[in-house]
Parts: C-alpha cells; structure tokens; sequence
C-alpha cells in the first residue's frame, strides 16, 4: 500500500494516538501538536509511544513543528481531532494553509465541514477540500506519559460520512488506507447521527451527578453504569435510530445495545468485547466537572445538534430535549441557545431537501 503524508494538526490524546500509528502503520506522518512547552518531550525526541491494543512500539514522526505552514501543505490528509467546540478556532488557524485536493478528517464532525467552509470563505479563499468524518473515534486512547499513549479500544467498524457527498466513492476508498475498517455512509448529517457520545455521555453525567461532585475521581462507565442509567442510556439511543430512520438513513444505525452486549453481534463500533474492555482499562477514572468534554462537545455541541436536527425533520426527540434542560439548569446555561445547532452552523434556514443537496454537492459545486 502506497504510503499517505498525513498532517496530525492538535495535541491531545487522539492526536498522539493517530499521528503514533499512522507512523507505524508506515505514513509519513507530520505533527502540529502545538505549544513547544506543553509538549516538550515530542518536540524533543520526535517520537510518539504506543502500547496497548493495535499496534505498538515507538513511532518516529517525520516532523514536529508549532508552525501549521511547515505540517500542512502538501499533505493529502490532514487531521484534526479537536473537540468540535474548538473547531471555529482551529479553522482559523488552518484556513490559510488548506490547499486543493486535500482531505480533512474530522474526529469529531459534527458537521464540522460547515465550520471550515466559513473560515475559509472568511479567508477570502475558494478551495477544493473534501471532509471525512467518523461516526466515532478510532481510538478509545488516553496519555500514558509525556509522550505515550495506552489504546484500550480500537474502532472494528468505523462509519464515516463525507462532505461533499457526490466525492463519497473517492474520499472513501482514501480513508479506507488509514482504516481498513472504514465504511461510507449517506452523507454527514447520517454520521452525525451515529456519535453515540451524546447519547450515552449526557445520561451518565446526570444521573452520576451526586457522585461526581462528591468524590474526588468517578468512573462513569464502571460504577456509574448500572442496569437503571443503563436503561436510559438505552432509551435515548432508540431515539437516536428513531430520527435517523425518519429522516431517511437507511445505513447501519449501530444500537448502543451491542456495545452493552459482550456476547452479541460483533457490529458495533468497537466490537464485541469493547465495553468489558473499557471497564478493564481502569483509564476512564478521572476528575469530571461542567468544563469536561462530557458537558461542552457530548452536550453542549453534539445533544443540541441532534435536537435542532429533529426539529428540522419534524421528530420529536422528548429525552434529548430533557436531557438538554435538566444539564442545562445544572451548568447555569440554555444549551439550545448557546450550543451547536443548524442555526448557528448558518443552515437553519433550509430545508430539510435543501440541507441533503447541500451535504451533497458542497457549496461551489
């Protein structure tokens, strides 16, 4: 396989996780961490650890550079796997250095491609870029070290829809390089409405809410996962498939009740064993607060999306729209007003025919 320049643009743990194995997979792999300080041991060894599931060892990197002008041109994939509510700022940063024919992979998307249209029309630019998101992380990975990471979790079926869609067949086989486990789905909105992180993410942190507060580390998914937060976990997924079948996808939905499911069908995400596997890890243990991911991308960006998408469609999504006033009260804000919806990614006056021809042909087709 023909190798791939990669450009890993983003310090956190996904971003080492990918920019590690996509060298070892054989890539040359360039990465954008950014601050030299905070992430000293990179900068000064060049080399990224990886031990745990997937591959392991020590990845050398071809570079590392704090300048996005020495990472990103000429690469055809660049990477950014920043929370989506930090998207509008790495957009900034990138807009200026994009070139024609390069493909960004969003992990998360949450339809992200229309946070980068504008920052590049903000530029003053017009460029030919394709977007693929996944439907979840690749990884479930955490920092180990200054510069390792442990993988406890490997996506064994990874969705990814691409914006615009007309370049699915193209940008699909692309992807499929990095992941042999990727597969297209519709388009972006059908992805969007596979990241489960709202859904399961939104419930234990409410239901969990005592217990954060009071002890000083939780572990959401091992302790705080019970047959009771279970069973709302599970309820609000059936909404998700709900919306997604009334809007038309007819693309794998991938039920929440599989991942529960050690001994079921091995098609979810991260296949069979993945939450047996998760609790094991013992690497979901942390300190959780309003500011956690949890609460600003799960809730903030991803449950208010999937609820101003139902609106859109017509479809009453009654758990979601709780779930965003109860955490809303606790956080002292009104999600709906201040997090990511089709109003504020500047589509919420289209409809629903005109959003899908959009999602297919891209703004300049």
């Amino acid at each position: 396989m023909a190798r791939l320049n990669v450009a890993v643009v983003g310090g956190g743990n996904g971003s080492y996780t990918l920019a590690g194995d996509c060298a070892l997979a054989g890539h040359r792999v360039r990465m954008c961490p950014g601050s030299a300080t905070k992430h000293a041991a990179l900068y000064r060894e060049g080399t990224i650890f990886l031990e745990g599931m997937g591959r392991t060892g020590e990845a050398r990197l071809e570079l590392v550079s704090d300048d996005p002008r020495a990472v990103v041109p000429g690469a055809e994939v660049v990477v950014c796997t920043d929370p989506a509510h930090t998207q509008a700022q790495r957009a900034a940063l990138l807009a200026p250095h994009l070139e024609d024919g390069q493909t960004l992979f969003l992990s998360p998307g949450s339809l992200g491609p229309l946070v980068f249209e504008k920052a590049i029309r903000d530029e003053g630019r017009r460029l030919e870029v394709s977007y693929a998101e996944p439907g979840t992380l690749p990884y479930l990975t955490r920092k180990a070290g200054p510069a390792k990471v442990q993988v406890s979790g490997l996506s064994a079926h990874l969705p990814v829809g691409i914006f615009p869609a007309r370049r699915t067949d193209a940008i699909g086989e692309l992807i499929s390089r990095l992941y042999p486990a990727a597969h297209t789905v519709e388009n972006a909105l059908a992805v969007a409405l596979l990241n489960v992180g709202p859904i399961i993410h939104s419930v234990l942190f409410l239901l969990n809410t005592g217990a954060i507060e009071h002890f000083p580390a939780w572990d959401i998914h091992n302790e705080g996962s019970t047959a009771s937060v279970k069973k709302l976990v599970l309820a609000h997924d059936a909404e998700r498939i709900a919306l997604r079948k009334a809007l038309g996808f007819a693309s794998h939905p991938y039920p929440f009740e599989d991942h529960y499911n050690p001994g079921g069908d091995a098609a979810w995400m991260y296949g069979r064993k993945a939450h047996s596997d998760l609790i094991k890890s013992e690497k979901w243990r942390e300190r959780l607060d309003l500011r956690h991911r949890y609460i600003v991308e799960d809730v903030k960006c991803n449950l208010a999306l999937m609820a101003s998408i139902g609106d859109l469609g017509g479809v009453a999504t009654p758990i979601a729209d709780s779930l965003l006033t109860l955490i809303g009260i606790i956080a002292g804000e009104d999600f709906r007003q201040t997090g990511r919806t089709l109003e504020t990614l500047g589509v919420g006056d289209r409809s629903l025919e005109e959003l899908t021809r959009l999602l297919w042909q891209g703004f300049d087709a």
